[in-house]
């Protein structure tokens, strides 16, 4: 599909610009990497021009269908071009490596092969979290604009909630709105998170990176223990709060920029189940902890567990702790949380909320017709009835998911993994949260997979990111039939 390859070529060329950010950080940092972030960006403006201008004749408005091509190829083609300058400064990093690494910060995925990040050249560093600030935003609109469009796994009932309102079956415009809309709420929040930090304690640097991170819902940090470096209760409080904000569905962010007031957040039926959940689950494993003796007190342990869960559950991955010393208990009810906490439209991974509370009310619909089989009984969210197509859309989507992750598992323990590792690694990285206890992670990097395994791991996470049907589709033979 050449009309594909052009927006494809405009959008690495494009890409390119992101290169500036860490030139200046270069600069400012005197690292020395300036001329290899420059040498990145000029091949990735140059392969992306001339594949624009081969297909220029090509170019027209895309259709919905192409949209999957173009989400698919954008995260595999963007992700190859942010992991030149990881190649060109660490000449020992492996392709493998560097493409996980690079797949990682743009899926927002926040796990790392890489270690020493604390001796880790800081544009080199700051160029990783560039990548989840950038694939955040892009997984909001991706989430606002073109996964309601496509109509996959049940996001069809959004398309009327896209902020710029663009109502025509064209991918682009719907695109180009809701990058205009979002952006200024996306940058605000991100200013407004470095100022926080730089308050809480945090140099401007690890204030900057953070924030990024944080916005991002993303796991990557300057420093190998991540937010336990800083041993801050400042810090892990001001994250926390973040990475709540950020969990939300944006476009409530903008309605309530708008109107200035809370009531958007009010009518989000996500966030009151959100909230209620992660509560339950903080002062839960608050006293799970206590219980064990794993901290000397209970404020202790409420600190720990406030950002620790929080982080897991809103698929960022940050960690204070070293979560295999917790109860087995904790990390995996963590793990389940960050299939189901994160709102649509927020930069979060797994199954969503949204389609979390479609599945409930389904299965409350079911057990009320067996009692009444007579009776009418719509599935409504937010006070909205949910269309039966959208239903089995969501269903098909949860059976797809929990497919994916036993698939991907057996090809883990196929490579050698034990089950608790092969399983964890697998459901975090589709999931889009960082590796958070266990082996081989220490506290959350996997830098002790093989490279089989690592490319697995790359799998997850793309599929979790693209919502997997933007993927699967691409393998059926129909979809390349004219």
């Amino acid at each position: 599909m050449p009309q594909v390859a052009y927006v494809l070529g405009v959008s690495l060329a494009a890409f390119a610009l992101g290169y500036l950010l860490p030139i200046g950080c270069s600069l400012v940092m005197g690292d020395g990497l300036w001329p290899k972030f420059l040498l990145a960006a000029a091949c990735a403006a140059g392969a992306g021009l001339a594949l624009a201008g081969l297909t220029r004749r090509f170019r027209r408005e895309l259709k919905p269908r192409e949209g999957f091509l173009l989400v698919t190829l954008g995260w595999l083609v963007l992700s190859a071009a942010a992991a030149v300058p990881l190649l060109l400064a660490l000449p020992e990093l492996s392709f493998t490596a560097a493409y996980f690494e690079a797949m990682s910060g743009l899926t927002t995925t926040g796990s790392t092969v890489l270690t020493g990040l604390d001796a880790l050249p800081p544009s080199l560093n700051f160029w990783r979290h560039v990548l989840e600030w950038f694939g955040g935003l892009g997984i909001i609109v991706m989430g606002l604009a073109v996964l309601p469009l496509l109509g996959v796994g049940g996001m069809q009932l959004h398309k009327g909630q896209t902020p710029g309102a663009v109502k025509e079956e064209r991918l682009t415009p719907r695109i180009a709105a809701s990058v205009k809309s979002l952006w200024l709420v996306y940058a605000l929040l991100s200013a407004a998170a470095i100022l926080a930090l730089r308050l809480a304690g945090m140099s401007w640097f690890d204030a900057v990176c953070h924030a990024f991170s944080a916005v991002g819902l993303g796991g990557f940090s300057t420093h190998d223990r991540s937010v336990g470096y800083f041993n801050s209760p400042a810090i892990e409080l001001t994250l926390s709060a973040l990475l709540l904000v950020a969990s939300v569905n944006f476009a409530r962010h903008l309605l309530a920029l708008r109107q200035l007031s809370l009531e958007p957040y009010k009518a989000d039926p996500e966030c009151r189940p959100m909230f209620a959940i992660l509560a339950l689950s903080v002062v839960g494993i608050a006293v799970l902890l206590t219980a064990h003796g794993v901290y000397p007190a209970f404020l202790t342990a409420l600190r720990h567990s406030v950002f620790n869960v929080i982080s897991q559950a809103t698929t960022s991955g940050l960690a204070s702790e070293d979560l295999g010393r917790w109860p087995v208990f904790a990390p995996y009810w963590m793990l389940f949380l960050s299939c189901i906490i994160c709102s649509t439209g927020s930069p979060g991974g797994g199954i969503k909320m949204f389609r979390t509370l479609v599945l409930a009310r389904q299965t409350g619909r079911e057990l009320k017709l067996l009692i009444h089989p007579a009776a009418m009984a719509p599935v409504r969210i937010g006070g909205r009835p949910v269309p039966e197509a959208v239903g089995h859309a969501v269903l098909a989507f949860i059976f797809l998911y929990f497919m994916t992750v036993a698939l991907l598992t057996f090809a883990m323990l196929l490579t050698g993994l034990d089950f608790d590792s092969s399983f964890t690694a697998v459901v975090a990285s589709i999931n889009n949260t960082a590796h958070g206890f266990g082996p081989p992670g220490g506290i959350h990097n996997l830098h002790g997979l093989s490279r089989a395994q690592d490319w697995i791991c790359i799998a997850a996470m793309l599929l979790g990111r693209l919502e997997i049907f933007s993927v699967i589709v691409l393998l059926k033979p129909a979809y390349w039939r004219k």
